[in-house]
């Protein structure tokens, strides 16, 4: 184990572009997955912001001829209501990507093979056993144990929540009575902490009213919609996240990982932001969605889509030293 060795739990998505994002800075990794084989399932849209992280670890020009390239998302009825554009080579240098997940995957997985970064399937993690400044400790549902630098966990909600909670059967009448009693969903989160680590049921321990957005969809997915920054926003985080670790010394790394948060945490924001616009723009007038004003406003993306990360990052740690 080198110094700076850092593992990964989960070789999805997240796991793989953190690996080849470490590479790219020099810093050794070993990605660790539960399964054998990487999840595949699905299709996803990879906008500017995200297809120049790709460019930069050498997946894009991979990826490019699986892919159907495209500019404008239209929100269609009768009339069309909407469009978003999700990409546009001339302003942004690439045109948006719509890409079934497993060729993304083996493109991933095999550039990570071609670096020489190591693989473990089979290999889930259960308990941290050790952590100190300089290394942590770890065991494996197979009894084994690992140890390194650093641990990262990319592997979506199953790291720290290991299970979903499933609602009661609903009719619409019943949909309807949900979305208007918001006690009665804190509540259905709060059942059976015992089944749930400390992390997550200090998470429930305190939800104010008034700031719980309630999501009426039937259908399997964790995170509400973002304006089709999800799996980007996934990619980004790891991204900065390499950059961060590998541009901090190490006595620095805990205040510039605070400072990296922070600085995603305003980025996210301004996604939600952008959201709520999309949704004025797009649901039915009497919809409440956002303000009114919302849904005049023509959509501004140079933010999100032109991002020259490197520099975002530069002014992040920037903040560390002036602290």
């Amino acid at each position: 184990m080198t110094p700076n060795h850092v593992a990964i739990i989960g070789a999805g998505f997240s796991g793989l572009v953190l690996a080849l994002s470490l590479q790219k800075q020099s810093v050794s990794c070993t990605i660790y997955e539960a399964h054998s084989a990487s999840l595949d399932i699905g299709a996803i849209m990879l906008s500017p912001n995200v297809l120049r992280i790709l460019d930069a670890i050498g997946i894009y020009q991979q990826i490019r001829p699986r892919s159907f390239q495209f500019q404008i998302l239209h929100f269609c009825t009768d009339p069309p209501v909407d469009t978003f554009e999700f990409g546009n080579r001339d302003r942004y240098g690439y045109d948006a990507l719509r890409i079934y997940r497993y060729h993304l995957i083996d493109v991933l997985v095999a550039t990570v093979k071609e670096k020489g970064i190591s693989i473990e399937y089979g290999k889930k993690l259960t308990r941290v056993v050790s952590w100190s400044e300089t290394e942590v400790s770890w065991e494996f549902d197979d009894g084994t144990t690992d140890r390194a630098a650093y641990l990262v966990g990319a592997d979506g909600s199953e790291v720290l929540i290991g299970k979903q909670k499933r609602a009661a059967e609903l009719d619409r009448e019943g949909w309807n009575q949900l979305m208007n009693d918001k006690q009665r969903c804190v509540d259905f989160l709060r059942q059976g902490p015992e089944d749930f680590p400390a992390l997550v049921q200090g998470a429930v321990f305190h939800i104010p009213l008034d700031k719980i957005n309630l999501w009426p969809f039937y259908m399997p997915m964790l995170f509400p919609p973002s304006a089709g920054q999800g799996v980007n926003q996934a990619f980004e985080d790891v991204y900065t996240y390499a950059l961060v670790s590998s541009q901090s010394q190490s006595q620095d790394l805990k205040s510039a990982r605070k400072v990296w948060q922070h600085g995603r945490q305003e980025r996210v924001d301004r996604i939600l932001a952008l959201n709520s616009q999309i949704d004025a723009r797009r649901m039915p007038k009497s919809h409440d969605s956002g303000p009114p004003e919302l849904d005049q406003e023509p959509f501004d993306v140079e933010w999100l889509y032109g991002a020259d990360f490197e520099d975002m990052v530069r002014n992040w740690l920037s903040r560390v030293v002036k602290g």
